[in-house]
């Protein structure tokens, strides 16, 4: 397996030490994620960018979590489960939506079983989800906009999936306290 440099704010300088810095600065720490991620600071950047937008749809922050974790279970990322189950929790997402999808159970909560069964129909059909799973995310109350947006929630978590699929990064201590 090729090995990926674990870059931090001491090993690096430039732009990508300013990026990592303002991650710590974020979070109060670097989630290892991005620590490997920052290998290429474009691709690091693009993250970043693709994470502020999807902080600005019209998705709650609980619903933003939900679905990222959908994704990151549906793509069998270990950290981003974690993370996203973390950060979850701490964004009032519904508990025993979180515990479902991290452990393949059924989902109580209507709205949040709609929103992940329909991210999840994203991913596994390349982005083709059938008509039916379409109207079924609509008739629970979601809206076309939320269509789109979900594509971007799926976007931003193939590629920091795929990426820990290559880099294999532990979670962070900070992250398993938050669980």
């Amino acid at each position: 397996m090729t090995d990926f440099t674990f870059y931090t704010i001491d090993n690096t300088q430039g732009h990508t030490k300013e990026l990592l810095e303002g991650i710590n600065k974020a979070y109060g720490f670097t989630p290892n994620l991005f620590a490997y991620m920052a290998e290429a600071p474009t691709t690091l950047e693009a993250y970043l960018t693709l994470n502020a937008l999807v902080a600005k749809t019209s998705l709650t922050p609980a619903q933003q979590q939900v679905a990222l974790l959908a994704v990151s279970t549906e793509n069998s990322c270990d950290f981003c489960t974690i993370a996203h189950r973390a950060i979850g929790k701490d964004k009032g997402a519904n508990a025993q939506t979180l515990e479902a999808l991290t452990l393949g159970g059924d989902i109580a909560d209507a709205r949040d079983r709609a929103l992940a069964s329909f991210t999840q129909a994203v991913v596994r059909s390349h982005g083709r989800p059938r008509e039916e799973e379409i109207q079924d995310f609509l008739d629970a109350g979601f809206t076309k906009q939320q269509i789109l947006e979900v594509i971007l929630i799926v976007s931003i978590k193939t590629l920091s999936n795929y990426i820990n699929h290559l880099t294999n990064p532990e979670p962070n201590r900070e992250l398993m306290e938050m669980l």
